[in-house]
C-alpha cells in the first residue's frame, strides 16, 4: 500500500476537523468579542485547507505528492490556527514564531501540490 493510500483516511479526518473548527471559529469571531480578528484569521485558514485536504484525499492515486502536501497543510494549519486561538484565549501563543512557521508549512504544502505537476504518477 502506498504512502498516499495510507494517508487518505488522515486527510479525510483533518478535512472534517478543520471544517468544523473553521465554522466554530467564524462564529466566535462574529459573536465572541475580544480579539475577534485572531479567530477570524484562524477560521479562514481552517476553511481554506479543509476542502484542499479533501481534494488531496480524492486525488491520492493521481497526485504523487499528495502525502507531502497533505502533511504540510495539516501541520501548518494546526500551528497557524492553533497559535492564533491560543493567543486569543490565553494571551500568549504556542511558542515563538508558531504562526509564521505554520504559514510557511502551508505555503510549502501548496508548492507540493504544484510539484505534483512535475512528479507525475505514471499511468
Amino acid at each position: 500500500m502506498s504512502l498516499n493510500a495510507r494517508l487518505e483516511p488522515v486527510l479525510h479526518l483533518f478535512a472534517g476537523l478543520f471544517g468544523v473548527a473553521g465554522v466554530a471559529l467564524a462564529a466566535l469571531a462574529a459573536h465572541g468579542g475580544g480579539e475577534s480578528s485572531l479567530a477570524a484569521s484562524a477560521s479562514a485558514m481552517c476553511l481554506a485547507h479543509a476542502p484542499a485536504l479533501l481534494a488531496l484525499a480524492l486525488g491520492t492515486t493521481r497526485l504523487k505528492t499528495a502525502w507531502l502536501a497533505g502533511f504540510l497543510m495539516i501541520v501548518g494549519t494546526l500551528l497557524f490556527a492553533g497559535d492564533l486561538v491560543t493567543l486569543r484565549f490565553s494571551g500568549s501563543g504556542l511558542f515563538p514564531y508558531a504562526a509564521p512557521t505554520g504559514g510557511w508549512a502551508m505555503m510549502l504544502g501548496w508548492l507540493a501540490v504544484a510539484g505534483g505537476a512535475i512528479f507525475r504518477v505514471r499511468a
